[in-house]
């Protein structure tokens, strides 16, 4: 009997415990911020070889799961649910073949047109079997962007810039043909493939050089982004195109907000967006009322992170607090102590929660209505894709040149990764024309020690009620967690997890016994 009381007393004791340890997360529905437009990714540029040369039941597998929002018997998501899928026009480099000066062909891409003003839409192959796979899975939305001008319209006859000169790679005499050329490619697809790209993003990370052998690209002074966006507006309008123009595809967030380097490409909410610019932007037809950035090189330290974006936040207020921020591309580039940079593949957690914490960020500290990753596939060994591409032989080369498995055009492995799965835990829940709410973790963290501890998010689902909840728990301990204040008693809930042995799976969970496993991306769904 003695035995059975002290067993008895033990128990309470964890139970007790337990109950003072859980984490406590106020929230309240009614206060609402951004509204979110989508999550997407990029078909860059590998899709161009795997949509042609892959077996097609590969090729379903990878649509699956980067677009499937259908789910497995045991109620598991089957795929992400990405909502918005980003589709690349290309320079021409791919038909100058070694000519391009672009050493790695996994880098080179296709032209619809050609030098005599003739177009070719059996091209792109891959990319467009994609395009079609993602609207058959039931994407919403698509983006058509472009990184450089067609190589005939370019001053060096090249897809990427000469050596010295920061200006915008394209004959003066071209841009309204570049335009047109852009405005032909959206048109044709909405009217002869049945997919209507809702944005068209003519710029790409301007403010840097891209002057080297590796890939496509331009850049550009703000004068000239401002010249070639409002006749590119007006080739639209001119149409009757219901395109909107996505603007900036800054190279990090700071060229939002501050003049940076020559001064002659930063600043661009003042510069484009405020009324009183010489260069406002913000009265043209068919521009989407927002400004987008990429988030490279502004994630670390955490602290770093955390001010870059509360400085952008700050000056959309100051400066048109009616302008939207949209996160347009990112993956691992920048050294930090956690992933210890791009190079290197990890299919595995450490990457995983690194991006949940850049998105958690960029959703709650910058606003941002869209989260875009870069590119879905990836063939080296970088942390660089959602889906990983293999021979069976290892992750590859260590440099950015070598062709890294030159078979893998026509066939290989797939390799899933954590990062594909915690992407997932926004996208698949988080849908479009979600609102963000209220939900504030009641302790004395700082954001910054937060960063490394555990981490919410809240959504609310304005015509079912129904809200989501996105968890990041850093620590390798489990964090039990209470939810307070707005919220309708319900006695169960879906929770969907992934961590190192788990990818989006689902269970069901009392609300009073809530727990976030160690080291995991959860998100916890409360249907009205």
């Amino acid at each position: 009997m003695k035995s059975i009381l002290i067993i008895l007393s033990v128990l309470l004791s964890f139970q007790l415990l337990a109950q003072n340890n859980k984490v406590t997360v106020q929230v309240n529905p009614d206060k609402t911020y951004q509204s979110i437009q989508n999550f997407g990714a990029s078909d860059s540029w590998r899709c161009q070889f795997v949509g042609e040369n892959w077996p097609v039941e590969k090729r379903e597998k990878i649509a699956d799961l980067l677009f499937c929002m259908d789910t497995d018997e045991s109620g598991n998501p089957i795929g992400i649910g990405l909502s918005n899928w980003r589709f690349y026009i290309g320079a021409g480099s791919m038909e100058q073949g070694d000519a391009s000066d672009i050493v790695n062909v996994w880098r080179r891409s296709e032209c619809f047109l050609d030098a005599d003003g003739n177009y070719d839409w059996t091209k792109y192959k891959g990319q467009r079997w994609f395009l079609q796979a993602a609207k058959d899975r039931g994407v919403p939305e698509f983006t058509a962007y472009t990184i450089s001008p067609p190589v005939f319209y370019t001053k060096n006859g090249l897809a990427h810039a000469t050596k010295g000169d920061l200006g915008f790679n394209l004959k003066e005499d071209k841009y309204e043909a570049y335009s047109k050329f852009l405005v032909d490619v959206v048109e044709h697809f909405e009217k002869n493939e049945n997919i209507h790209f809702a944005y068209l993003s003519p710029f790409n990370e301007p403010q840097w050089a891209w002057d080297a052998s590796n890939q496509e690209g331009t850049p550009a002074t703000n004068k000239e982004l401002y010249k070639f966006t409002r006749i590119l507006s007006d080739e639209l309008a001119s149409r009757g195109s219901i395109t909107k123009l996505l603007f900036g595809e800054a190279g990090d967030v700071e060229y939002l907000y501050k003049k940076k380097g020559n001064n002659s490409n930063g600043d661009q909410i003042n510069v484009f967006f405020n009324p009183k610019s010489e260069m406002y932007l913000g009265d043209l037809k068919n521009l989407e009322y927002a400004i987008t950035s990429h988030s490279y090189f502004t994630t670390w330290p955490i602290k770093a992170q955390i001010e870059y974006r509360q400085k952008l936040a700050e000056r959309l207020t100051e400066i048109n607090p009616e302008l939207d921020y949209w996160q347009t591309e990112f993956c691992i580039l920048e050294k930090n102590d956690e992933t210890t940079g791009g190079w290197g593949r990890d299919t595995g957690m450490p990457t995983a929660l690194y991006v949940a914490r850049v998105i958690h960020s960029d959703l709650t500290i910058a606003n941002a209505r869209s989260w875009d990753w870069w590119t879905a596939l990836s063939q080296f060994n970088y942390k660089d894709g959602l889906v990983h591409l293999d021979d069976g032989k290892g992750p590859g080369v260590n440099n950015a040149t070598g062709q890294l498995n030159y078979d893998l055009r026509f066939d290989g492995e797939i390799t899933e990764t954590k990062l594909l799965w915690a992407m997932g835990n926004y996208s698949r829940f988080v849908r479009p024309d979600m609102v963000r709410i209220d939900a504030k973790i009641e302790n004395s963290l700082s954001l910054v020690e937060q960063a490394t501890d555990l981490q919410v998010a809240a959504f609310k689902d304005l015509s079912s009620g129904k809200l989501v909840f996105v968890f990041m728990n850093y620590k390798d301990e489990d964090k039990p967690v209470s939810l307070a204040g707005r919220v309708q008693a319900r006695d169960k809930a879906a929770l969907y997890i992934t961590d190192e042995t788990r990818d989006l799976e689902k269970s069901t969970v009392q609300l009073e016994e809530l727990v976030i496993p160690k080291r995991s991306v959860a998100t916890l769904v409360i249907e009205k």
